[in-house]
């Protein structure tokens, strides 16, 4: 590897930091569900219940799942990078792991009860497989699974160790989404028809590792950016099934890389309503944040909008709702909430429930999302 791409990878890592996209599985509004990852650990760190290591770190989302760990009351023990460059970072930021030079070292360690994971995406699924296999629990960067394949091996080994597969959904990474979650629940909107989930994101190309426009590593953008918008999809309508009626995806700008997408759009139809998901790399450098995410959940008597990460324009900071209903528009500020999400993680983790999320629920946004991918109509030049 050179030294430009040794450079390259180290910014990312560095830039990823405050930048997390998510965490894990959970039951359809059946429970306060989120966690802000990045929440100082000094107020929010529980005394150490689970040992727990990670193998592989490329993606920098793995810093906030392992602070949302550690809040939980988990107590990082070891780590595996074959890269040193990766791991001299990750040591700056968590001294107390060992670097050990083998993931069997964690894999054979019995102590050690969950493993995390942002390891090169089409690597996850086996690695959690590996994991599982070893009687550990596993939480896993977006996308945890990149092939349709993959997630029938990956459901067949869970259903027989009875161990935790979790992947990193956005949702938890934001205070509006719970706060919509409560309001959906309590019928602020009626009956949800419809959700609107736009994920754009800034592309950054001197930030991003070799592996980053190779779809072969990625899954596609569908697979990658539109995991979240599944996820939440699921979430908001309480759908347990669904089934995709069109999607699409294109390389419009980026030609230098010629295995890369850098839009894609689907429509989903659930039992109990419906969505449309559109993600992008187009992200201009003039926003504040890394991308204007947006989520619009239309009801029978009234709709919300969530802005979680900046309202353009208006109000400072993030964590934005906007709820319409029969008498009044109102803004909520969601910034200050309580999130319990570490806490239900943990909990989970440790007697075996699922108050965070539901297993099949984790498995069923990454299958919608796959087929989304897989029966993508290419678009033509633009």
């Amino acid at each position: 590897m050179n030294s430009r791409m040794i450079n390259d990878r180290r910014n990312f890592i560095k830039s990823a930091i405050g930048i997390s996209a998510g965490i894990l599985t959970a039951r359809p509004l059946s429970g306060k569900t989120f966690s802000p990852f990045m929440l100082p650990l000094s107020k929010k760190s529980q005394t150490p219940r689970i040992r727990f290591s990670v193998i592989g770190v490329n993606h920098g989302h793995i810093y906030g799942m392992v602070n949302t760990v550690i809040r939980g009351g988990g107590e990082l023990v070891a780590f595996h990078a074959k890269e040193d460059d990766l791991a001299s970072e990750f040591i700056k930021r968590f001294p107390q792991a060992k670097r050990v030079q083998s993931e069997a070292e964690i894999l054979n360690d019995g102590s050690i009860q969950l493993v995390l994971s942002s390891i090169i995406p089409n690597e996850r699924a086996q690695l959690g497989i590996r994991v599982m296999e070893h009687g550990k629990d596993y939480l896993v960067d977006k996308p945890g699974i990149t092939s349709l394949s993959q997630l029938t091996a990956v459901r067949k080994v869970q259903k027989k160790t009875k161990r935790i597969f979790s992947i990193a959904y956005g949702r938890f990474d934001n205070k509006a989404m719970l706060k919509a979650g409560e309001l959906v629940q309590k019928g602020a909107i009626g009956k949800v028809v419809q959700t609107i989930g736009l994920g754009p994101h800034r592309v950054s190309p001197g930030s991003r590792q070799e592996w980053f426009f190779d779809k072969r590593y990625y899954g596609g953008i569908i697979c990658d950016l539109g995991i979240h918008q599944f996820d939440q999809f699921l979430y908001f309508t309480g759908s347990t099934s669904g089934k995709i009626l069109a999607s699409q995806v294109a390389n419009v700008h980026h030609q230098q890389y010629k295995e890369f997408e850098d839009f894609g759009d689907a429509l989903v139809q659930g039992n109990h309503g419906s969505g449309y998901i559109r993600v992008d790399w187009f992200t201009p450098d003039g926003l504040k944040t890394w991308g204007d995410g947006r989520m619009t959940i239309l009801g029978t008597d009234g709709y919300i909008e969530i802005r979680p990460n900046i309202d353009i324009a208006g109000r400072v900071g993030d964590n934005h709702l906007f709820l319409v209903d029969k008498k009044e528009t109102q803004y909520i500020d969601c910034k200050n909430l309580d999130s319990p999400y570490d806490r239900q993680l943990m909990g989970d983790f440790m007697n075996r429930t699922e108050t965070a999320m539901t297993q099949e629920h984790c498995f069923l946004a990454t299958e919608l999302t796959l087929l989304a991918q897989k029966n993508a109509i290419k678009m033509g030049k633009i």
